[in-house]
């Protein structure tokens, strides 16, 4: 039998810094599985164990899978104050004939009801059922899976990200539960920070999704709130039910735009220190989220997954550990008109970081270490080089903007489509010089981190990498070439479309989003694919010689009832020397 650690524990260690998260990160593990035949009985009124009687209504979930154990989550209501036992067992069919391991553990108000079990002892690369239960009642039944072990011919992945609740319906979540893949990967925003009136929230009454609490997300007590108003959402429920996710944190389960020592959405002078607000909101989201527990008290989430010889999977943290302060067009914009030198020296200063030296020495140490066919980076924003035109990027910035930024937006692009649809020798000098003063459209992404980028892009060319990116972030769906300093292609790059969240068709309206995206994939020359209308989620097929990335999409959000785009585009990527896509 497996051990049972009360979990009512305190949390918190008294003259220790807001900031220091210490052992409170893994404080809901119940302990290492056991492999006792004992199975949950069907539900009775027979007398229950020690504890209050709680109730299951935030689903079950599974993460973080490896070739031998699996991370299983669930959340209990207790029905009175109190601790609540929980036993858990795993089980090699539906039925739960033929468990293979099982154990309990206590949980209470003090890691807000929440449970994980590291389940070991499993075989590699095979489906296991798991359930929970507190006293008579036992949780629904959901299906996990673990990482393959050795020679492994395929894998694939849904990858999902930028789920606001109050945006809209999370069909996608729906569609993702009934697809054949292996796991999920979700790269961040999985909850957003605002009130009631904050972002994207204009139909959220109409749609009975206002957000809880009614308040801007500040406190444990909130964070916890929210992560449980999403985790009450029947379509997220499912597709955790369905698949185990590998997860990683962006920048709104804190707070947006957030930087290792702030966001852009916190003021310090209302809103008390970022450093207290910054653990309260990762406490809550490793509660909430079936991932492993850190093995030390720091804020650290990246990881290597395997995936046999075929794959490995490497997600990281390119918003919270280390990140600079990232820049804005504001800061190099004087009388409407950016300074092209001064945004390039920015971006291009070597002292510059997103990764920290601690993971991008880590990184580095995994891309050596890796002998997979692949080499895949799970993580939050774009890597690509989406340099445009600066007059596009003037009127996109409502800041620098004229008083019709569409108008003025749509004749750069025209103006800059027509030039770049000349030879050089047939361009003007006016035409030529658009071209020239193209600069980084995103400085949130890695677009602003542009030394660091070069680093890790030549170390994986220099290696013979085979390197796949995934992002998410923008809300938009994007394919691209990844080229290191010296121009030569060192990996591809899929992002994800979002869940709920608006793309650029709020922005620019949906039909200058429409006719943006093709012309943009004129202007940036390793664009191939970008969608900026629709939301949905990727799929990603690995095998030995090729990769195949296809984008799904639903019609609406703004009703449970939808299809689904079964035309999506896709792209193959056939393995080469040069890693093109075809």
């Amino acid at each position: 039998m497996s051990e049972k650690p009360d979990l009512r524990r305190r949390a918190l260690v008294k003259g220790v810094a807001a900031a220091s998260l210490l052992p409170l990160l893994g404080s809901n593990l119940i302990g290492c599985s056991d492999s006792s035949d004992r199975q949950i009985p069907d539900p009775t009124p027979e007398p229950g164990p020690v504890g209050v009687a709680a109730d299951f209504n935030h689903g079950v979930a599974s993460g973080d899978p490896l070739t031998d154990r699996v991370i299983l989550w669930t959340r209990v209501t207790p029905e009175e104050p109190g601790f609540v036992e929980v036993e858990w067992e795993v089980a090699a069919d539906q039925d739960f004939s033929e468990i293979v391991a099982s154990g309990s553990g206590t949980t209470d108000e003090n890691v807000d009801f929440t449970v994980k079990v590291d389940v070991t002892g499993l075989a590699a690369g095979t489906a296991y059922y798991y359930r929970f239960r507190v006293r008579d009642r036992v949780s629904t039944a959901a299906r996990t899976r673990t990482a393959p072990a050795g020679a492994t011919a395929t894998a694939a992945f849904a990858v999902v990200s930028c789920s606001n609740y109050p945006t809209g319906f999370f069909n996608v979540y729906r569609e993702v539960a009934q697809q054949p893949v292996d796991a999920v990967l979700h790269l961040g925003d999985y909850i957003y920070e605002y009130g009631p009136n904050g972002y994207a929230s204009a139909d959220a009454e109409a749609l009975g999704r206002v957000v809880e609490p009614a308040t801007e997300i500040l406190t444990l007590a909130d964070y916890r709130s929210r992560h449980a108003q999403y985790r009450s959402d029947p379509d997220l429920q499912s597709a955790h039910a369905a698949h185990p996710f590998i997860v990683v944190w962006d920048d709104h389960e804190i707070a947006n735009d957030a930087w290792r020592g702030g966001a852009e959405n916190h003021d310090p002078a209302t809103e008390g220190e970022f450093s207290a607000r910054r653990a309260a909101a990762i406490q809550a989201w490793y509660e909430w989220l079936p991932v492993r527990p850190p093995a030390s008290a720091e804020e650290i989430i990246y990881r290597r997954l395997p995936y046999g010889d075929l794959l490995d999977l490497i997600m990281l943290d390119t918003r919270v550990v280390s990140r600079d302060r990232q820049f804005v067009y504001p800061d190099f914009a004087t009388g409407g008109k950016i300074d092209v030198d001064a945004t390039r020296a920015a971006v291009g200063d070597s002292n510059r970081t997103l990764l920290g030296a601690q993971q991008l020495a880590w990184l580095e140490e995994q891309l050596i270490d890796s002998t997979a066919r692949w080499q895949i980076l799970g993580q939050q924003v774009l890597m690509g080089r989406y340099a445009l035109p600066s007059p596009i990027l003037e009127a996109l910035e409502p800041s620098i903007a004229t008083d019709d930024p569409l108008a003025g937006g749509t004749a750069a692009v025209l103006a800059a489509v027509a030039a770049k649809n000349k030879t050089p020798e047939e361009r003007t000098a006016e035409e030529q010089a658009l071209l020239d003063s193209a600069i980084p459209y995103n400085l949130d992404a890695w677009d602003g981190y542009d030394f660091e980028r070069n680093r890790v892009l030549d170390f994986a060319a220099q290696l013979g990498s085979r390197l796949v990116v995934l992002a998410g972030d923008t809300h938009n769906a994007w394919a691209s070439q990844l080229r290191n300093s010296s121009g030569d292609v060192a990996g591809v790059e899929f992002a994800t479309a979002s869940v709920t969240s608006p793309g650029l068709d709020a922005i620019l309206g949906s039909d200058a989003a429409a006719l943006f995206a093709p012309l943009m994939s004129i202007l940036v020359d390793d664009l191939v694919y970008a969608n900026f209308l629709d939301r949905g989620y990727l799929t990603v097929a690995f095998a030995d010689e090729a990769v195949t990335a296809e984008w799904r999409y639903v019609s609406t959000i703004e009703s449970p009832e939808y299809t689904e785009n079964e035309a999506a585009f896709q792209r193959r990527v056939v393995q080469r020397a040069d890693l093109l896509l075809s």
